[in-house]
């Protein structure tokens, strides 16, 4: 039996750590050349040698999925170099305004001062760049590669990321809330809208998994509350999303579409 992604091509935004890394190499294990996108070039570029390493094609591609020309280049440097996109990975995310990834200063963190990113007392840019970057992102990004995907008539796997957040509130985290909550709604509705050209739109809505975005929590004791309330007892890795992503990809799911498959160790059971 293959690898379950042999001669695919799969464009990952966020690839430059957490969820977004584990999901590129696990689809290079799997036999997908990976197109590495994210804000983050040089970190990008350790996600790059990862995958060389199991012996596929990468490019890295600097990316802000929040802006409409970075999308579109995106999509045309993935054809111009491999020819061809069959999956999109879009993870490309933040978790308040003040997030940069591997950089969050504590002034900005809602884990440290909760009430200060209260929706009454939070500052409008924040909102702004949150739904910016965690929706809007998403959306310029499916929709470019959607594009692609239609004029080549094959068909194709668009995985957004979403959250357990989309259905549950979560005090001082209401952008972060909202913009996932949108992710599911629009993964729906491409779903619908793309099905007459075969190309299937799902998303992934992983609980708290230990990636740098969530670093803050895990020194704190929220952390211990989230293990209790998780049946299974520990928080998500990104290796456990990626496998649902790997799922989704593949041709095993060939008949899922807007579906939200939530590796969370039952925590909204």
């Amino acid at each position: 039996m293959g690898a379950r992604l042999d001669g695919r091509v799969a464009i990952i935004t966020g690839a430059a750590s957490g969820i977004g890394r584990a999901t590129a190499v696990r689809f290079a294990e799997e036999g997908a050349d990976i197109v590495v996108a994210d804000v983050l070039a040089g970190e990008g570029n350790e996600t790059a040698k990862a995958i060389e390493a199991l012996g596929r094609r990468t490019l890295v591609v600097p990316t802000d999925v929040a802006k409409e020309a970075d999308c579109e280049a995106l999509a045309e440097a993935a054809i111009r170099e491999f020819g061809r996109i069959d999956i999109l990975f879009a993870a490309a995310g933040i978790l308040h305004g003040g997030y940069v990834s591997g950089r969050d200063p504590d002034s900005d963190n809602p884990f440290v001062n909760p009430v200060g990113a209260y929706v009454v007392n939070d500052q409008l840019e924040n909102w702004e760049k949150v739904l910016a970057v965690n929706l809007t992102g998403v959306m310029l990004t499916d929709r470019a590669v959607a594009r692609r995907m239609i004029s080549a008539d094959r068909g194709g796997s668009i995985i957004n990321v979403a959250s357990v957040s989309a259905k549950k509130p979560d005090a001082a985290l209401a952008a972060y809330c909202a913009s996932k909550a949108g992710v599911w709604m629009l993964t729906k509705v491409l779903a619908l809208e793309l099905a007459p050209h075969q190309i299937r739109v799902n998303a992934v809505a992983p609980g708290t998994t230990e990636t740098p975005m969530t670093a803050p929590l895990h020194a704190t004791e929220r952390r211990k509350t989230v293990e209790q309330i998780t049946p299974l007892g520990r928080l998500g890795r990104p290796v456990d999303v990626a496998n649902t992503a790997l799922f989704l990809a593949s041709d095993e799911s060939e008949y899922y579409t807007g579906q939200m498959l939530q590796p969370d160790g039952g925590w909204y059971m």
